[in-house]
């Protein structure tokens, strides 16, 4: 279901293939806890450990947008649903693959054995990694069996499937929505949608956003020249979902993204900063806290 090209190419890139059209990678902070002691920004404010993250995705080349800010290769992306995998085989084999790809780390001097011995057996799992994961159909049991081995679960979407989130039996630990334009004159620039009525659709998932129990995260990831722009309109759109924190984020000039945009295109932690003070006031979301080497703020509800 994957070609042999894109396999080659997310390959090269340091992912591993699950299955049919999963994948599994070693976030940068996973790396960085090992060797250098430094965390991820979530550690601090949701209480995850870094090293004990797994970055995975069920739908690697499946996406309903071809969002110009988004690192991976784009070429491959296919508009559809895959045929499922069993939910199980899917953890099982990133579980596996995960641990393989952390094997060089354990003879590096560098790195805390404790530590190392701890992550090859994960706590929690980004549904992130790739793609659209709402698009595998089976993401309600994907979570549930998570839940099931005691992994909390951060589930990342584009919003362009209110329907799978409304049907999801077991809810993630957080559920995060990208919101990544003020409007859909800047959505359909930015997001690049391949599906009719997509707009419309993420603001779907925003009005349901707040009829979940877990906790809830709207990420804004910020371009300059783009869409770092229409602070009013993005106020409107999260007193919509009334999210429990709000992420504005610089995008980052990386991977395949670098290909798309110029670097200048990335804006600075202290412009980010402000966009959040001027965003904190127009939403009464109190500026909780900001990490300066991911350039993101976080702002509370509470």
């Amino acid at each position: 279901m994957i070609s042999k090209e894109a396999i080659h190419r997310f390959s090269n890139a340091g992912y591993r293939i699950v299955g049919r059209h999963s994948a599994v990678d070693i976030c940068h902070w996973t790396k960085e806890s090992l060797r250098k002691d430094r965390v991820c920004y979530k550690e601090k404010w949701y209480g995850i450990e870094s090293h004990r993250c797994m970055e995975i995705t069920p739908s690697l080349i499946w996406c309903t947008n071809k969002c110009q800010f988004c690192w991976r290769p784009l070429e491959y992306t296919i508009c559809d649903e895959p045929e499922a995998d069993d939910p199980k085989e899917i953890i099982d084999g990133c579980i596996k693959a995960r641990s393989l790809l952390l094997t060089g780390f354990k003879g590096n001097p560098n790195v805390d054995k404790r530590k190392w011995n701890e992550a090859i057996n994960p706590t929690n799992a980004a549904i992130s990694l790739a793609g659209e994961p709402t698009l595998y159909s089976r993401i309600s049991e994907l979570i549930d069996e998570f839940k099931k081995r005691g992994i909390t679960t951060f589930l990342v979407t584009n919003g362009t499937r209110p329907d799978r989130l409304q049907t999801l039996t077991t809810e993630p630990t957080n559920l995060y929505i990208s919101l990544c334009a003020p409007d859909q004159k800047t959505y359909m620039v930015v997001n690049r949608p391949l599906i009719k009525q997509s707009w419309e659709k993420l603001n779907k998932s925003l009005e349901l956003m707040k009829s979940f129990n877990c906790r809830t995260v709207l990420r804004l990831t910020l371009v300059k020249g783009l869409n770092l722009k229409g602070i009013d309109n993005y106020a409107k759109l999260i007193l919509k979902a009334e999210p429990n924190f709000v992420e504005p984020k610089a995008f980052m000039h990386i991977g395949e993204a670098q290909n798309r945009l110029p670097r200048v295109a990335m804006p600075t932690h202290q412009e980010i900063i402000k966009f959040s003070q001027r965003l904190s006031k127009l939403i009464s979301y109190r500026f909780k806290d900001h990490s300066p080497q991911s350039r993101v703020v976080l702002l509370s509800k509470n």
